[in-house]
C-alpha cells in the first residue's frame, strides 16, 4: 500500500473513480429527465407545473399540508392587503364561494 503523506493512493484513487462514474451517471440521468419533459411540452403539458408536481409528491404528506396550508393564507393576506384589484383576487373568490357551499 502507498503512503504518502499519511493518505493510501490506491484507496483514495478508488474512491475519486467511484464518484467520477456517479456523477456520469447523473449527467446522463439529468440529460434523460431533460428530454422526458420535452417530450412532455410537445404533448401540451407545462414543464414547469410538471417539476412543481414532482417536488410535491416527494414531499411528507404532513409536511405537503403545512405548505398548502401556508400558502393559502400568503395569498389570503395578499388578496386582503391588495383589496381585489388584480386576476388574483378571482382565484381567492372561487376558493371562498367553494368554502361557503362546503
Amino acid at each position: 500500500m502507498t503512503n504518502n503523506g499519511g493518505v493510501a493512493g490506491h484507496i483514495l484513487r478508488s474512491f475519486i473513480e467511484r464518484v467520477e462514474r456517479l456523477e456520469e451517471e447523473k449527467k446522463n440521468i439529468m440529460e434523460d429527465i431533460k428530454d422526458v419533459y420535452a417530450e412532455a411540452k410537445s404533448s401540451g403539458f407545462e414543464p414547469k407545473i410538471m417539476r412543481q408536481v414532482v417536488r410535491l409528491r416527494k414531499m411528507d404528506g404532513d409536511k405537503r399540508a403545512e405548505l398548502e396550508a401556508l400558502l393559502d393564507i400568503y395569498l389570503h393576506a395578499l388578496e386582503g392587503y391588495q383589496g381585489g384589484s388584480d386576476g388574483a383576487s378571482g382565484e381567492a373568490s372561487d376558493d371562498d364561494a367553494s368554502e361557503d357551499a362546503a
